[in-house]
């Protein structure tokens, strides 16, 4: 990577400057022009492909599918941000890119174009986390965010509890898990009960939908970890692998009754089981450390009863929510520039020139080096 246009070390970004953000790590291409201001980024405009699709019929995302994807959409998602910002290449002041968690082939698209553009351009490239880049989403919407905040991670892949203390990545604990799934992720298991009822993938916005015409304690499908045992060993740890299973078990036991599935009573009662599990914890956690603001992220983020519940639940606490719009929970290359802006204005080193995709990057690491 050539160095930037300026001689000498690299020095913070300050307010003006602009961050191009490129996502790859799963099955989304996205590009993200953000500002960099006194307070919290400013979104310019933002443009994103997905693959989703050509995923249905295998019931999951298949890594070299969405590779392929990558190198297919990543100029024309890049020409689209900059056409929706209405800005030019030249008024780029840094580029920043996940370099991980992810899908390791797919992140390599990403990176790679990173830093081509970065070399081309002569601007510095970051390589960030994915993960804090679902945080820092919320901040394009609702502003800065305070400090210490607790953050509610729930996607496809990952179900964590994180304390937020900087999303620029300085000190020795930017962010720090408090709590993760021991099994599979929600949003996984909604993928996986989507396939078992026969409803495609994605399965979170059909579930969320059917879920709607469904009655949500109709079928008392267990809560995972929420004995009084797991609540003194794991308070803040997930787990929905058993109730995967369960409404499994009671699939096939209505069937070999000949009896019908009620698909829409299943999805309700399903989500139910996960929304309540998911924000009984997080106020939980909030309450228990003394935080005051909770930050709801990621692509189940966008599910309608998730939303609900937590905004109940946090007022009745006293806690303060942040949830970003729908379009910016699922992944995106504005929530890349708007972690990258965070960084930047930090002060923090640009990567690299090795810098490459870390499938296992944890979310401690805000910044690649």
């Amino acid at each position: 990577m050539t160095g930037p246009r300026h001689a000498g070390p690299t020095p913070s970004l300050g307010p003006g400057a602009v961050v191009l953000g490129i996502e790859s790590s799963c099955d989304e291409t996205g590009a993200g022009l953000v500002r960099i201001t006194d307070g919290a980024p400013e979104l310019l405009g933002h443009a994103l492909a997905s693959s989703s699709d050509q995923h249905a019929r295998f019931g999951g995302v298949v890594p070299e599918i969405a590779s392929r994807a990558h190198l297919e959409s990543m100029t024309g998602i890049v020409r689209g941000a900059f056409d929706a910002a209405g800005l030019r290449h030249a008024d780029v002041d840094a580029v920043a890119v996940t370099a991980g968690p992810g899908l390791a082939g797919a992140l390599l698209v990403g990176v790679a174009a990173a830093k081509a553009y970065g070399a081309a351009w002569r601007v510095p490239v970051f390589g960030v986390n994915h993960l804090a880049g679902h945080v820092a989403a919320d901040t394009l919407e609702h502003g800065e965010l305070p400090t210490p905040s607790l953050a509610l991670l729930v996607s496809g892949g990952h179900t964590q509890l994180l304390r937020i203390d900087d999303l620029g990545g300085r000190g020795p604990a930017p962010i720090t898990e408090i709590g993760t799934t021991l099994d599979d992720a929600a949003g996984e298991a909604y993928d996986k009960v989507a396939r078992l009822l026969g409803l495609g993938y994605p399965g979170g916005p059909v579930i969320d939908r059917m879920a709607a015409d469904g009655d949500p304690a109709a079928i008392p499908f267990p809560r995972g970890l929420t004995g009084p045992r797991d609540l003194r060993d794991s308070p803040y740890d997930f787990s929905f692998s058993g109730l995967k299973t369960a409404v499994a078990r009671h699939v096939e036991g209505l069937l070999a009754a000949g009896r019908p599935v009620p698909v829409a009573d299943v999805c309700a009662s399903f989500q139910e089981a996960v929304v309540d599990v998911l924000t009984g914890k997080t106020v939980r956690a909030a309450t228990d450390l003394g935080i005051g603001t909770v930050v709801v992220a990621g692509g189940v983020a966008a599910n309608g009863r998730l939303r609900a519940l937590a905004a109940q639940r946090c007022a009745a606490a006293g806690l303060s929510l942040r949830v970003p719009r729908p379009g910016l929970c699922t992944d995106n290359g504005a929530m890349i520039a708007a972690v990258g802006a965070h960084v930047a204005r930090a002060g923090g080193a640009p990567s690299g020139p090795y810098l490459g995709g870390d499938p296992a990057l944890p979310v401690s690491t805000v910044l690649v080096a």
